[in-house]
């Protein structure tokens, strides 16, 4: 190689506009579908966690002018609703 060569060789070769997008391309296919799975996945889990939600609060509204709620066996279904929630967060 001659001082000029030396010079002006940036490091670098030619390539087509496809040889640059393949890769890229395939990356974010893969990427946009796994970002797909994991949004309808989480959108399941939202939805389960509003239907599990939803009856306790209309339960708890219900007869406003009532100043107790009668709630026997309050702590076994308070730890059952608890675990439902805990495998809703979980993804079980």
């Amino acid at each position: 190689m001659n001082r000029e060569e030396i010079i002006f060789d940036f490091g670098f070769t030619a390539a087509t506009e496809e040889e640059l997008q393949a890769p890229v391309i395939e990356n974010a296919q893969v990427a946009v579908s796994t970002s797909k799975a994991e949004v309808e996945e989480l959108q399941s889990r939202l939805d389960r966690l509003h239907s599990a939600i939803q009856p306790l609060l209309e339960n708890l509204k219900a007869n406003p002018e009532k100043d107790y709620i009668h709630w026997p066996n309050r702590t076994e279904k308070v730890d059952g609703f608890k675990e439902v929630l805990e495998n809703i967060y979980k993804g079980q």
